[in-house]
């Protein structure tokens, strides 16, 4: 027996082993998105392993019949071997021997390797396991049409997996881009919004009909310049009789220019909506009728608020401040553990603000929740404990509340840095 040889042979064959194992892990995880951005800017490799990707079934069936192949052939030579060395022992310590070396260098190993650089490794090999594929194509042709049958049989017509990317899949995309480096803080999140930006409707960005500044049709024209002058907007709704009858929207330079005509002949035509309406869908409403401004209609026909193109476009990148505008911080550390809080400020805000889990609440902003929680029309010095705040009312107008101080109650910290 030529002794020299035959381990020759089991070299290369572990060798082969240890080729198809790294090359199964490597077009299983590598970075399809990546892979193709690389395709996309020119490279033929990349171009070349996304194309074997996309017959994943035959590639991934050539390299398991590939691997099975050459790891039966190292067992029986190993086993030939062994029992000619040590007769009746052999082939008991063939099986301990090949079980470790084909686990630790045929499988381990070359799958950790891998899986460190995958796109590097499979761009590799790819001219090579492309011979195989086609070597071995009449098997390949046999074992993906056996799946196939079994796929029938056992998987119902309707029950097969979704394949698409869900939104909570690309938002965790995102989170591991940012740990990882491969994107800034601010980036990360003006993506997040942009994949958020159509849940919200626009009863949830809106200026409620409290805080509209409007002009009455009947106004003067020096009404009209102190209303401009004291607000600081460009732009403003026009009503009869009642803010609830919105008739119209005059622009500022219009004014200027015109001052000597009636109002009624310098405003232009509102844009009613619903209070349900998806932001995204009313972004492309303002764009395809070239205003700024939408009027949300309540149930009953009356003014619920408006809605700006500068709203709008805070959902994606954050507040915009121009030199008009009044900057009111919504969260003041005023003592230990003692916030004061605007109240027109988020619920959810405040919550994560103080490092407690959101709650679940039909209402969407401080003010709404304090009423709620006291179930009447706030007063200054009105206090009361829910979901683990203390809370105290400090500034109301006749009907609402404008600011509160909250402190975090003792078993809600606990509990908190228990979660933690």
């Amino acid at each position: 027996m030529n002794i020299p040889l035959m381990i020759t042979v089991l070299v290369i064959l572990l060798i082969m082993s240890a080729f198809f194992s790294a090359s199964e892990t490597a077009f299983t995880s590598f970075n399809r998105t990546r892979v193709k951005s690389m395709a996309e800017d020119g490279n033929k490799k990349a171009a070349r392993i996304l194309r074997m990707s996309e017959k994943y079934d035959r590639l991934l069936t050539a390299i398991l019949i590939g691997n099975n192949i050459v790891n039966i052939a190292s067992t029986t030579i190993a086993t030939v071997l062994f029992t000619y060395l040590w007769k009746d022992h052999g082939a008991l310590i063939s099986t301990v021997v090949m079980t470790l070396v084909v686990l630790i260098f045929g499988e381990v190993c070359p799958k950790s390797i891998a899986k460190e650089r995958p796109e590097k490794f499979a761009m590799a090999v790819a001219p090579l396991l492309t011979l195989i594929m086609t070597v071995l194509t009449p098997l390949v042709f046999v074992f993906v049409g056996i799946k196939k049958l079994l796929s029938r049989v056992f998987i119902r017509k309707g029950e097969e997996e979704e394949c698409a990317i869900t939104e909570s899949e690309i938002l965790t995309f995102v989170e591991e881009a940012e740990q990882e480096g491969g994107i800034d803080e601010q980036e990360s999140e003006l993506i997040k919004s942009a994949i958020e930006f159509n849940d919200l409707n626009a009863e949830d960005i809106l200026t409620p009909r409290v805080d509209i500044v409007a002009i009455p049709l009947d106004a003067t024209q020096e009404d009209v310049e102190a209303i401009f002058a004291d607000c600081g907007f460009s732009r403003l709704p026009v009503y009869e009789d009642t803010v609830d009858n919105i008739i119209g929207i005059l622009h500022q330079k219009d004014f200027y220019k015109n001052s000597h005509k009636p109002i009624a002949e310098l405003m232009q035509k509102p844009t009613f909506i619903a209070p349900n309406m998806k932001i995204g869908d009313l972004l492309r409403l303002l764009q395809d009728e070239k205003t700024h401004m939408a009027i949300i209609a309540d149930e009953f026909g009356g003014t619920l608020g408006i809605v700006t193109m500068e709203d709008i476009l805070e959902e994606l990148v954050g507040d915009i401040w121009d030199e008009h505008d009044e900057i009111v911080e919504e969260f003041t550390a005023i003592g230990e553990n003692l916030y004061r809080v605007d109240a027109t400020a988020e619920l959810d805000d405040m919550f994560e603000f103080l490092g407690l889990e959101e709650i679940e609440s039909e209402y969407t902003t401080v003010s709404g929740w304090v009423v709620s929680a006291l179930e009447k029309i706030p007063e200054v010095g009105d206090s009361f404990e829910s979901d683990g705040l203390a809370v105290k009312v400090t500034e109301t107008d006749s009907r609402r509340v404008l600011a509160v101080e909250v402190s975090v109650l003792p078993d809600s910290e606990d509990d908190g840095e228990e979660e933690e």
